[in-house]
């Protein structure tokens, strides 16, 4: 009987343990969004402004992707997006005589999921009615997949191949809560890769192997995103603490 005793004890609290867990995610508000903006890539090829969501003339660069979002409290939420875009970048579009001189080019399809959390600099509780504005920035980790470049006599072609690097995104936004459960967000986000190969610099295999421009720099790119999300969930409810005192 003994042997059994403290099974019975753990099993208990494993249960009581539980039902908290399961009470508090309950307790939660949670987001889910449709993502669209655009991309700008900053790196050896191209132009070198930082911001720059204009119409791409060789490839899509429009962002679709989704978000979900967990406001953990009224200050900050956990996050995760999944985007897809085009990447390209042209020479004859920099204001550097070089690279205009120079004239690569480069075009690849990026994908790229993320994992961060976001900071609110006011109070954002969905379940207060006066809450509905706040700016936030946001950190975390990305993993972005796109085609190999390679520098071939002069010119950058794309490979059937993919690559895929990690990254830090360093996002500034803002957000808007209309319609009791709807938020709207516009933000900008840099993208800082830990690799130079996106556009074809710094590419080695056992044939091949070129580089150009600044080989100690690493690839950046640039998301400016419109985000529309819709919130569900509820907040804990202590209505009947006072039955059992």
């Amino acid at each position: 009987m003994l042997k059994m005793k403290y099974p019975f004890k753990f099993n208990f609290l494993v249960l009581f343990i539980l039902s908290l867990f399961i009470q508090q995610t309950h307790s939660q508000i949670y987001e889910i969004g449709y993502i669209t903006g655009k991309s700008n890539f900053i790196g050896d090829v191209g132009e070198t402004t930082f911001v720059n969501p204009i119409y791409n003339k060789i490839g899509n660069d429009w962002i679709n992707g989704i978000s979900l979002k967990w406001n953990r409290s009224s200050r900050h939420s956990y996050r995760f997006t999944y985007m897809v875009t085009d990447l390209a970048a042209r020479d004859i579009e920099s204001n550097d005589p070089r690279r205009i001189e120079r004239g690569y080019s480069f075009r690849t399809p990026l994908s790229e999921f993320s994992f961060g959390m976001d900071f609110t600099m006011l109070d954002f509780d969905l379940h207060e009615p006066y809450n509905i504005f706040t700016p936030y920035v946001s950190t975390g980790i990305i993993h972005s997949k796109f085609k190999k470049q390679v520098l071939e006599i002069d010119e950058i072609n794309s490979y059937n191949k993919f690559d895929s690097t990690f990254g830090i995104p360093i996002i500034l936004g803002i957000k808007y809560r209309f319609l009791n459960n709807f938020i709207v967000s516009f933000e900008f986000g840099a993208r800082y890769t830990f690799t130079d190969k996106i556009d074809g610099n710094v590419y080695n295999d056992e044939l091949i192997s070129y580089n150009f421009g600044n080989i100690n720099n690493n690839d950046w790119y640039m998301f400016s995103i419109m985000n529309i999300s819709y919130t569900f969930g509820r907040n804990p409810c202590y209505c009947n603490i006072g039955k059992w005192v």
